[in-house]
């Protein structure tokens, strides 16, 4: 069965950094983009970053500067790495895999940036 299994997620400081991690199956992940996006409380879910099949990236300006998203074909797994984080970056985040015909959803993992 298709799964996409969220970690990393917690408490952290303002300031702080903190790397999450997606671990794929069920699915031939190198064939997949991957994102993440974010929803925080009483907002939409927005876009936060893509890393397409050839190791291209793309980033909102919201935090372009500050994270990163890469990807471990061997592993099956999307990273994003969070530096210089806010509270505005308080939100559940969620994994995506797209390549055009499907997509799929994580089950979401919560950041809180807080002091």
């Amino acid at each position: 069965q298709v799964q996409l299994l969220e970690s990393g997620g917690g408490l952290v400081q303002p300031g702080g950094s903190l790397k999450l991690s997606c671990a794929a199956s069920g699915f031939t992940f190198s064939m997949y983009a991957m994102s993440w996006y974010r929803q925080a409380p009483g907002k939409g879910r927005e876009w936060i970053a893509t890393i397409t099949t050839v190791g291209g990236t793309d980033y909102a300006d919201s935090v372009k500067g500050r994270f990163t998203i890469s990807r471990d074909n061997a592993k099956a797994t999307v990273y994003l790495e969070m530096n210089s984080l806010k509270r505005e970056d308080t939100a559940v985040y969620y994994c995506n895999a797209r390549n055009g015909w499907f997509a799929y959803w994580g089950q979401g993992t919560q950041v809180t940036v807080s002091s």
